[in-house]
């Protein structure tokens, strides 16, 4: 695909600025057949020359529509058109069934999640590439305002977060549409992504055509905007990790709270640090305002000496200091 220059030097400086691509990595490229994916994989099959780059494109058919053979067909035949290698996959195939939460949608990324980590770990991949995009950050903002959410929930979406990569973050949709109809590169398209039942849909196709509307420096500075609170969230990081290092001791294999440290913080910066902890010793739990204040509860007004956190861990009371505890080993 022939990008224009600049759009191509904006994507390519974009990855370079945020450490996303270097020279001989394996990308997974998860690909849908919709016009973010195929973009991006054009994008990075024209990388792939100047940085020796090994990708393998990934396509799940989630078998929940019609169409889905003919866009897994699609997406064989433009991997082929490419030179690039595929692996294509039905959900039933994958031996892998996520708890339903009653979100299709997310069903279905655990699903493209599961599928996508496997393939990274059997091909030894460096990364794998997503095609999110600018205007995707905008819906899931709105999307967890009116959800509710944390200031950790507004930073949405990062350029790199653990293996995954997203090189098309600051690209706005527009601009990938208008370069594949330039080059008459053809896609996908998912008639679910305008079923308004689905509050993204309601989003995009009324929420933000809205603010567009009211102002046309809407894009622009909601970039600036969620920089500045990436940028807050990044130093409370670093505040969470010196005060969670202060306030933490070792006992025996695993890592307790000193009871009087904690309770001296600040409770924003105590909710943070517990949170912390939970997620250092690998607690699944729902990062939700009443579970911490359950803890609370427990750690400042019960006088209690247990506290069943999961169904396989509780929190415990030891003299100073506050333990997890393997409810396994009662």
């Amino acid at each position: 695909m022939m990008l224009d220059t600049s759009l191509y030097a904006q994507i390519k400086n974009y990855c370079f600025d945020h450490k996303l691509i270097a020279d001989g990595m394996t990308v997974v490229v998860g690909l849908s057949g919709g016009p973010d994916s195929v973009f991006l994989l054009h994008f990075l099959a024209d990388l792939k020359k100047e940085f020796n780059l090994s990708l393998v494109a990934a396509h799940l058919n989630h078998e929940w529509r019609s169409t889905a053979d003919n866009d897994a067909e699609f997406c064989r035949q433009l991997a082929l058109q490419l030179g690039i290698r595929i692996v294509i996959k039905k959900g039933s195939e994958l031996g892998y069934k996520p708890r339903y939460n009653g979100s299709k949608e997310e069903f279905g990324r655990k699903l493209r999640r599961f599928f996508f980590t496997e393939l990274a770990k059997e091909y030894n991949a460096h990364a794998i590439a997503l095609g999110h995009h600018a205007d995707d950050q905008q819906e899931t903002f709105f999307m967890r305002i009116i959800r509710g959410t944390t200031l950790t929930g507004l930073t949405c979406m990062k350029p790199i977060e653990g293996l995954y990569i997203r090189p098309l973050l600051a690209t706005a949709k527009q601009e990938i549409l208008d370069a594949l109809t330039l080059n008459k590169i053809n896609y996908c398209t998912d008639k679910t992504n305008t079923d308004q039942s689905h509050l993204r849909n309601r989003i995009r196709s009324q929420l933000i055509p809205a603010a567009k509307t009211c102002d046309e420096r809407f894009a622009n500075q909601f970039q600036r905007s969620l920089a500045h609170i990436q940028k807050v969230e990044s130093f409370l990081d670093k505040l969470t990790e010196e005060s969670f290092n202060s306030c933490s001791i070792q006992v025996n294999t695993m890592r307790s709270l000193n009871m009087e440290k904690l309770t001296a913080l600040d409770p924003f910066l105590r909710d943070r640090v517990i949170t912390r902890w939970l997620i250092e010793h690998k607690i699944m739990f729902p990062l939700s305002e009443s579970f911490i204040k359950e803890i609370n509860r427990f750690l400042f007004d019960s006088k209690k000496k247990e506290h069943q956190l999961t169904p396989l861990m509780a929190l415990q009371r030891e003299d100073d200091h506050i333990t997890l505890k393997s409810r396994l080993q009662s």
